[in-house]
């Protein structure tokens, strides 16, 4: 039984529809052991409501994302009924939900009522996987806590999601705010130690975040920044400061709309549900549509942001940003900044490289592209950035094997179009496969779709082939390869505050592990495709002349490692690349 890849030259080488708003929330006060409804019976989020009901002890009590149970019960998120692993090619439902829909739930969640800071759960995150962690959101100046409302669905399959809401009228000091934080991180902890705690901070967020992590030190927590604010005192926007308290009511009404502009990419949060595969014209002009119905909503935002929740927000920024500065040397958290190179309200990639520093678990991913409101606008999803960057993790230390979430259909489509689309249109590759009969067929057929399955074959430069192979598995057979790499893709040793999140991030996103003894046997263990390269870097990075030449070493321990969980063995050749490589390089050389 054999596998080929192939790859041709071509001759040219050389050379989301609109989503309908349909969800509001509904939010419990925390406040009190009667729970208090914020807002009418009419505020629904797709035919059920939302909330968190919290006892007298001060913390929400709630089963599931958006399921409530009574506070007397035996704490327990997950039933019998969740799933413990994700189908390859899930729905994360990236796109379904928009910015507009974020201006429609905000819009009813403002509503004054007099009430303390709340936990909700959002009722489109759906239920969990079994043994999920929780993920605390802590909002940004905005305080609605629907800050990943882009990103609720795709969260709510691996994570526990709870966010803070801090009503437009509350005016809680950060040292209570950070109470509050800290004493649900507790309970948590009480509940589940062996599990981590996700503290995702936006903006305002990442200070609050930062606070909680510094006076926690023994909590296992895992701390996601997007522009955390504790640059607020470098911000580009401090001279307007004194003008806004000076403004006239009559006038305000201009302040928020502006700010919305200053904060983040009208553009690229219309782009949110917009597919990148369509094509330019098409592309244009259902940007254009969105763009145009999103600009009403920008300009009624001061609805949120009232003058005086405004410039109390700025008051609490500025202690935000003192308190958390003046104990980062005391975070112990595992912690990644979300940094943006357009952020024209703070200096966040400057920031980004100061808390590298200051911090001693600490990694950066830049986006160049995007603005201060990263969360609410188009590019890559959450939930993909915390997979990339290995931070998803169930217990206490990471597995390659057990922690590992297949991708999502919107991965590996914006994989295939935006990370390797190029080169794949290029080299056009095709799959055969050898049947039990000897049959040589186009496709994937003679491979065993059950598991386990071990995949050897050679590499060709660079070992570009992967792509192909991976793909090829997820849209034929619905398949996860696991592929063993080099360590050196998953060293930090060459990140930096200006790291984008680059190919090595894709690799693991795609399943790669690296090759260890003990992976190998957790992944055939689990019946699992595992694709191995005996030749490893050095036949990938194979010499002039050295085309198709095989570096394998003399005693093949996966064999034995095989024969012990009776895996189909399935060697397969690729070929192609190297000749697409030379004639690429020819014709580099001739111009």
């Amino acid at each position: 039984m054999a596998s080929v890849i192939g790859f041709r030259v071509l001759p040219f080488f050389v050379s989301n529809s609109e989503n309908k708003y349909g969800g509001r929330v509904q939010v419990r006060s925390l406040g009190d052991a009667d729970a208090k409804v914020l807002s009418s019976d009419s505020v629904v989020a797709n035919g059920t409501t939302i909330g968190g009901e919290r006892g007298k002890g001060g913390t929400s009590i709630d089963q599931g994302n958006g399921h409530l149970r009574p506070k007397a019960e035996e704490k327990r998120r997950v039933n019998d009924e969740a799933l413990e692993t994700l189908k390859p090619l899930w729905n994360d439902g990236y796109g379904t939900e928009t910015v507009r829909d974020f201006f429609d739930m905000a819009k009813d969640i403002v509503k004054h009522d007099g009430g303390p800071p709340r936990w909700f759960c959002p009722v489109s995150c759906g239920r969990p996987l079994k043994d999920s962690p929780i993920l605390l959101f802590l909002p940004g100046m905005d305080g609605t806590g629907l800050g990943l409302v882009l990103h609720h669905k795709a969260l709510g399959k691996a994570f526990e999601v709870w966010c803070l809401h801090i009503p437009v009228h509350d005016r809680t000091p950060f040292e209570g705010l950070v109470k509050l934080v800290e004493e649900t991180v507790r309970f948590e902890h009480a509940l589940s130690s062996h599990k981590p705690i996700y503290l995702v901070g936006d903006s305002f967020g990442g200070c609050l975040a930062l606070a909680v992590a510094s006076r926690n030190p023994a909590i296992d927590l895992v701390l996601i920044l997007s522009n955390p604010a504790t640059s607020f005192g470098r911000s580009q926007l401090q001279p307007l400061f004194p003008i806004l308290e000076a403004m006239p009511d009559g006038l305000h009404s201009a302040v928020p709309y502006l700010l919305s502009f200053i904060m983040g990419d009208p553009v690229k949060m219309a782009a949110v549900n917009i597919e990148s595969s369509f094509p330019p014209g098409q592309r244009f002009e259902r940007l254009s549509r969105s763009l145009t119905g999103l600009l009403p909503y920008l300009s009624g935002s001061d609805d949120i942001i009232p003058k005086d929740t405004l410039l109390w927000k700025l008051k609490l920024l500025k202690s935000a940003a003192a308190y958390a500065n003046s104990r980062l040397h005391a975070v112990r958290a595992e912690v990644l900044v979300l940094a943006s190179g357009k952020d024209n309200m703070l200096p966040s990639r400057d920031e980004a490289e100061r808390l590298k520093n200051s911090l001693q678990d600490c990694v950066v991913r830049y986006f160049k592209d995007n603005g201060h409101t990263l969360l609410l606008e188009d590019g890559i999803g959450l939930m993909t950035v915390i997979k990339g960057t290995s931070k998803f993790r169930r217990s206490r230390r990471h597995s390659y094997a057990s922690d590992f979430l297949t991708p999502s259909m919107t991965e590996l489509n914006y994989a295939c179009d935006q990370i390797i689309g190029l080169f794949r249109v290029a080299t056009d590759p095709i799959l055969f496969s050898t049947l039990e009969d000897g049959k040589i067929m186009k496709g994937l057929a003679g491979v065993p779709s059950e598991g386990p399955v071990l995949l050897v074959g050679n590499h060709m430069f660079f070992g570009l082939e992967l792509p192909s192979l991976a793909e090829g598995f997820l849209r034929e057979k619905n398949v996860m390869i696991r592929g063993l790499a080099h360590p050196m893709l998953f060293s930090r040793m060459f990140e930096s505050s200006s790291s984008e999140f680059s190919i090595t991030d894709w690799v693991k996103v795609f399943g790669a592990v690296p090759v260890t003894g003990s992976n190998f046997f957790k992944l055939l263990s689990t019946k699992s495709h595992v694709l191995l390269y005996p030749g490893g870097s050095r036949e990938a990075l194979h010499y002039k002349g050295e085309e198709y030449k095989l570096f394998w070493p003399d005693q093949q321990e996966f064999v034995r490692m095989a024969a012990r969980f009776g895996a189909t063995i399935v060697p397969f050749g690729a070929v192609g690349e190297d000749d697409v490589a030379e004639v690429s390089l020819c014709f580099c050389a001739s111009n």
